[in-house]
């Protein structure tokens, strides 16, 4: 009997550019599906709006995506709805601010960059994301799924990209 290698709790990937990050963020939109959470942490400049930006492409929206940093939360229309909320400038939330701020998620993809900002009352994520700065344009990301199923489909990415990335060295 063979059976398939489980996935490790964590994955770990190096983007070379803003290019690759939005692969990773091409590739993890096609496990997400509507009532899925996705929470971004990294320092400022490491990816999380970029990778934002990209999955929203691939969820079928073509508004222009900002970081909502100021509004702190923002919807887009698209194949599948995305809520994008920024918790940079929060320091801490009650349940009843996290309650309105998901309120409005069911149907939805939502993305929190800075979750850490909302304090310990955040729903569990189905994927978990950290972005950091390696030099230059390069990151390092860490992906972690909620379950072993979400933690198996993120070997593949990763596994699919890294392939991607070696066939196309010269």
């Amino acid at each position: 009997m063979t059976r398939k290698p489980v996935a490790a709790a964590v994955q770990e990937w190096e983007s070379w550019s803003p290019a690759d990050t939005s692969a990773l963020a091409d590739a993890v939109a096609g496990i997400l599906g509507p009532g899925d959470l996705v929470t971004l942490r990294g320092d400022l400049g490491a990816g999380k709006t970029t990778f934002t930006r990209a999955l929203a492409r691939s969820l079928g929206i073509a508004d222009r995506v900002t970081s909502p940093t100021f509004a702190l939360a923002q919807r887009y229309g698209g194949a599948v709805a995305l809520v994008h909320i920024d918790a940079y400038r929060l320091d801490g939330a009650d349940a009843e601010e996290i309650g309105l701020l998901f309120d409005d998620t069911t149907d939805a993809v939502t993305v929190v960059e800075w979750p850490d900002r909302l304090g310990g009352g955040l729903p569990a994520p189905r994927v978990a994301i950290t972005l950091a700065h390696a030099g230059g344009d390069r990151r390092l990301v860490a992906l972690a799924g909620a379950d072993a199923a979400t933690r198996s489909r993120l070997a593949d990415i990763v596994a699919d990209l890294r392939s991607r990335h070696l066939d196309s060295e010269p």
